[in-house]
């Protein structure tokens, strides 16, 4: 059975900017209420009272700042080391039976390079390479026989190690991105093991993106 709190729940659940911004208290419950009370109604079917949206909103906004901010708040403050790089490039090639012959051929000569960076990853149908410019001729050479798809030059790296518990908390990674897109951040590319995860971001946006990351600590 359709109920006013269930679908103001389910309207602010598909808002993610919204949610968050609700969580943290930073809305005008009585404004908000006023501009979706006729998509409300639409979609109960019959007319609502404000005063009922905005009982609503006050109950979801208390539950979701024990939800969402109380564990998360939790994890965010252990966050251990950041580590910045910059200069790097981004390849994306396209799967083939050869491109780990390639990619062997890339980290074998790369080895002897204990300072320069170098990740990758690999989806179903592609397969990206964050690696230093220093060292991005020897892509070109190693890798002269695959597809290239793109190539983003000029990024920077921010690797942020987690405590143990990220992994059983829903919504953190979720937390960090939506903070940076606050700030118009753009993430290129991510990389993430369990404890530690790597954002790449242009350069020129990488100090905004380090204080954003830090000051998650400070929360």
């Amino acid at each position: 059975m359709k109920t006013v709190s269930s679908i103001v729940e389910n309207y602010i659940k598909t808002k993610p900017f919204l949610l968050s911004a609700l969580s943290q208290g930073i809305i005008n419950l009585t404004s908000l209420a006023r501009n979706i009370m006729i998509e409300l109604e639409s979609e109960l079917g019959k007319d609502v009272k404000q005063g009922a949206v905005v009982m609503a909103l006050k109950r979801l906004s208390d539950d979701l700042d024990f939800r969402v901010n109380h564990k998360i708040v939790k994890v965010l403050k252990h966050i251990g080391e950041i580590t910045v790089r910059s200069s790097l490039i981004d390849f994306n090639f396209a799967v083939s039976d050869t491109i780990l012959n390639s990619q062997a051929e890339l980290i074998s000569e790369i080895n002897q390079h204990s300072d320069i960076f170098y990740t990758s990853s690999r989806g179903v149908n592609e397969t990206n390479i964050v690696i230093s410019e220093s060292m991005s001729h020897l892509v070109d050479k190693h890798f002269a026989n695959e597809k290239l798809i793109d190539t983003t030059t000029d990024l920077a790296s921010i690797t942020i190690k987690l405590p143990k518990d990220n992994i059983s908390t829903p919504g953190v990674y979720y937390f960090i991105f939506q903070r940076l897109a606050w700030e118009g951040i753009t993430v290129n590319e991510v990389i993430s093991t369990s404890y530690e995860f790597t954002i790449f971001v242009s350069e020129d946006k990488v100090d905004v993106a380090f204080k954003v990351i830090k000051d998650l600590k400070g929360l």
